[in-house]
């Protein structure tokens, strides 16, 4: 029966990859050569399994080594967290690991987030950007504390994760103000051959924005489809196309795109949700989210 793995080998074995060679590592960790390269020993024997190839003078990662570092970085990343959130309880100060959905407009994750600063502890916010599925499989993981989005956890998903509805915003079709100049008389049926900049179509919101279209009879002239909101946003700054925004964010799309409404797009709603790990909500900057949330719906209604 293999012995149980020494995670002082296992460091060693992860500075020498991050490294690149044993003697890069020697020098960052302030030891010999010829240590680090035996503690590398021991830790093969004790894997039975051989995690670096010798090919001219570098050490390449084997097919196995490659697979051991990707468990050693999750291994000390949560090392790294750990020691933060340490020293974070000594000072008073929680901390809150957000993931958010590269679709999710930044804006909309800022309004959100801006209920978790504000209450009466120090927060000290970390923000992940990535694709909803990705962001998901770390929040399994417990990586994440909530994840903000804008689609609720497909049902039948295998994951213990859950969703919590936040709020939703009629969108607006805006523009900078030489194409709302262009298309607003007769909207939405003057829409045809406009030049419309539309997220991707794996984003939730497209859908809903293609039905929109159809019943309108309206034929775009999409010149873009982006899965970074940003980028999309930046590009409608430019004047390059006309493109949705939450009505929610009409001052703020004016103020820092510089686009207008150029008319309501009734009946296209975009959904915001929080997922967390638990059905009830634990961490108090999250409630704040929800709290803020209910209570926007609350007046809404």
């Amino acid at each position: 029966m293999k012995s149980d793995i020494n995670f002082r080998h296992l460091f060693y074995f992860w500075v020498v990859a991050k490294e690149g060679g044993i003697t890069r590592a020697a020098e960052r960790l302030h030891l010999a050569v010829q240590t680090i390269s035996s503690q590398l020993t021991l830790l093969e024997q004790s894997l039975g399994k051989t995690l670096f190839s010798q090919q001219g003078r570098r050490l390449v990662l084997t097919e196995a080594g490659r697979l051991a570092l990707g468990y050693a970085d999750q291994i000390f990343l949560l090392g790294e967290q750990m020691q933060e959130a340490l020293n974070e309880a000594d000072s008073g100060r929680i901390r809150l690991t957000v993931g958010i959905s590269d679709s999710l407009p930044k804006l909309s994750a800022y309004r959100m987030l801006e209920a978790a600063m504000a209450i009466d502890k120090k927060v000290h916010l970390v923000c992940y950007e990535d694709q909803f599925e990705a962001l998901l499989a770390e929040l399994a993981l417990h990586k994440l504390d909530v994840v903000l989005t804008d689609r609720e956890v497909p049902s039948g998903s295998a994951m213990k994760v859950f969703s919590h509805r936040l709020f939703d915003s009629e969108m607006l079709v805006v523009g900078t103000k030489a194409l709302a100049d262009a298309y607003r008389e007769g909207f939405p049926a003057n829409l045809n051959g406009a030049p419309f900049l539309l997220p991707a179509r794996n984003n939730a919101l497209r859908g809903r924005i293609d039905e929109w279209f159809m019943t309108h009879r309206v034929h775009p002239d999409v010149v873009g489809e982006f899965e970074d909101n940003a980028l999309l946003n930046t590009f409608g700054r430019r004047g390059l196309g006309l493109f949705f925004a939450p009505a929610a964010l009409a001052n703020d799309i004016a103020e820092q795109f510089q686009a207008i409404e150029i008319g309501r797009a009734s009946g296209v709603r975009e959904q915001f949700y929080a997922i967390s790990n638990d059905r009830k909500i634990q961490h108090p900057a999250v409630e704040a989210i929800l709290a803020t949330a209910q209570k926007g719906n609350r007046a809404a209604a």
